[in-house]
């Protein structure tokens, strides 16, 4: 081998290790990055298992609130239908009263109207007969005043009766 050839071979030879040197550059690089991205990864993982129970324990703790909201609802909905239920018990109860009132004046006011026909019909029996006795009075006074003149007449006519106004009467 002549010097050029060995100079190629050295050139070849360097190059060669170059080339390991860069390859094993390389691979120390990747290894030290794969090191970097498997730290960034557990780093982030365990980020992301943080956040994971973090959103579990907000999750159960909006369901527990739910149920308690859902119990409060409930119970509202339950004094609700029980509040209105009473209202109208109480409301059948004030139109069962009412009624019952209603009823007891409808009573004395049938009452009162058969006594006032009562009354009605004792006056008038008692206008009859106090007409029937204020007749049969007239009757017996002209029947006096005829039997007076008669004996005045009788007598020779001394007795100077006038007939009585109705107000003497």
């Amino acid at each position: 081998m002549s010097n050029s050839g060995f100079r190629g071979y050295r050139t070849i030879s360097q190059h060669l290790n170059d080339l390991k040197k860069e390859n094993f550059s390389l691979k120390l690089r990747i290894y030290f990055l794969e090191e970097k991205i498997q730290q960034k990864f557990e780093e982030s993982s365990d980020d992301v298992h943080k956040w994971n129970i973090e959103l579990k324990v907000e999750v159960e703790s909006l369901k527990k609130e739910l149920e308690e909201k859902q119990e409060l609802l409930d119970k509202a909905k339950s004094t609700a239908k029980s509040l209105s239920n009473q209202n109208e018990a109480e409301l059948q109860r004030r139109l069962v009263v009412q009624q019952e009132e209603i009823n007891h004046l409808q009573e004395i006011m049938a009452t009162k109207v058969r006594l006032l026909q009562e009354e009605a019909e004792l006056a008038r029996v008692e206008a009859e007969r106090m007409a029937s006795l204020a007749n049969t009075e007239t009757q017996r006074y002209l029947t006096l005043e005829k039997q007076m003149l008669e004996k005045s007449q009788a007598s020779g006519g001394t007795l100077n009766l006038q007939p009585l106004t109705d107000k003497d009467r």
